[in-house]
């Protein structure tokens, strides 16, 4: 793989992989021309894309010739529309693979001749094993030094085990979080009122190797705040800590009420104790603004991590803690004669995942919003329109 973000290889670095005979291998392979529109076509390819990502990751770079492993001539493609091209490849990714490979990116070089090399960047998945599926092909490939290969049973078996305990140990941190807040354990004291709590937890976060630049984001308006910052205009601080930073947030008595905690590894921890605040004495949840305030504090954070350069897929996970008895404010409205209130403490709601950054924050939380208007006795979020677009009545 070039040791460079896709978005900033030029025709130099592909040069420096000719000068520097820089062979294919595990994490690299050159083709000459794009994946042809046939059957056995499409069945390379995938068995290509899908071999990256079973094994450690890598980059496909079409439009070069190559002589036993060897670039010899950066010819580039002569292509029509690149575009159409990359989303021909792009659909057949998404239709050819299962499950659906969640990180990589495609990306057009334009060389000096105004030809294209096309680079097809596939991140190592942790939510495999991934099998191609097209024209009844139904085969698991992987990688080694020597190019791509079928799996046998052991290694299968090994794929599988491997996707299952990365999985049971984000949610295991997830459910030990969630302990500490409930037990006061916070980086802040947020106090005993009911919370929001989000949780931003990439696929690699647990190998002891990740590790992100905290500075950059605590050096900068890169937009990383606490939940109700944005829509409530509060102030709030920053500072380091044991496990990262933590930018925090004042009440108007200057308790601290909300935090947003970025760990080394770019784990993110979003706990909010002012949204959900009894109003009245009454405990309704604002059906507007915890969803308006949730959308523009997953895009901030999703923008963070996209800036410090850390790889989708993404888990999502949202909890409302001490929210026994509260009512969605939906029963303002005339039509709503009972109100139901939610039935117990702690809603622990399904994780979404985010595949790719260009994924809108709205939605990938509608199905999460969805389950909390489904607990206050709603078929779904009224936020939404027939369409399924974020737009509130």
């Amino acid at each position: 793989m070039i040791a460079k973000s896709i978005d900033q290889i030029t025709e130099e670095d592909l040069q420096a992989l000719k000068d520097n005979s820089v062979s294919e291998g595990k994490t690299i392979e050159y083709k000459q021309s794009l994946p042809s529109k046939s059957d056995s076509g499409k069945k390379e390819f995938l068995a290509d894309v899908s071999s990256f990502a079973n094994a450690s990751g890598g980059d496909l770079i079409y439009g070069v010739s190559e002589s036993k492993g060897i670039i010899t001539a950066i010819d580039g493609l002569e292509v029509d529309d690149i575009d159409q091209e990359i989303s021909r490849l792009e659909n057949i990714i998404r239709t050819g693979i299962e499950p659906r490979t969640p990180s990589y990116r495609i990306q057009p070089v334009e060389l000096k001749n105004s030809k294209y090399v096309l680079i097809i960047r596939v991140r190592q998945s942790w939510i495999g094993p991934h099998r191609v599926i097209f024209n009844k092909d139904y085969q698991f490939y992987s990688r080694n030094s020597n190019g791509k290969h079928p799996l046998d049973v052991a290694e299968l078996r090994v794929a599988f085990n491997l996707s299952e305990t990365i999985t049971e140990r984000i949610r295991k941190f997830r459910e030990d979080r969630l302990a500490k807040i409930i037990a006061n354990e916070t980086p802040v004291p947020i106090g005993d009122n009911a919370k929001i709590v989000l949780h931003l937890i990439q696929i690699t976060s647990f190998n002891l190797a990740q590790s992100v630049d905290i500075e950059k984001v605590f050096s900068s308006d890169i937009g990383f705040m606490p939940i109700s910052c944005k829509v409530a205009n509060k102030h709030y601080e920053r500072r380091y800590n044991f496990d990262g930073i933590v930018f925090h947030s004042y009440q108007y008595d200057a308790s601290p009420c909300s935090y947003a905690q970025l760990y080394r590894n770019g784990t993110i921890e979003a706990v909010d104790g002012i949204i959900l605040r009894p109003r009245d004495h009454e405990l309704r949840i604002r059906r507007k603004l915890y969803e308006k305030a949730l959308i523009e504090s997953l895009d901030d954070y999703i923008t963070v991590l996209k800036s410090l350069e850390v790889e989708p897929p993404i888990f999502i996970f949202l909890t409302l803690l001490g929210v026994k008895g509260y009512f969605m404010d939906a029963y303002s409205d005339p039509d709503i004669d009972e109100i139901h209130t939610i039935d117990r403490d702690i809603l622990q709601l399904p994780e979404v995942i985010i595949e790719k950054y260009d994924d809108r924050a709205e939605d990938v939380l509608r199905p999460c919003f969805d389950s909390i208007w489904n607990a206050c006795g709603f078929p779904r979020s009224w936020n939404y329109n027939d369409e399924i677009e974020w737009a509130p009545r």
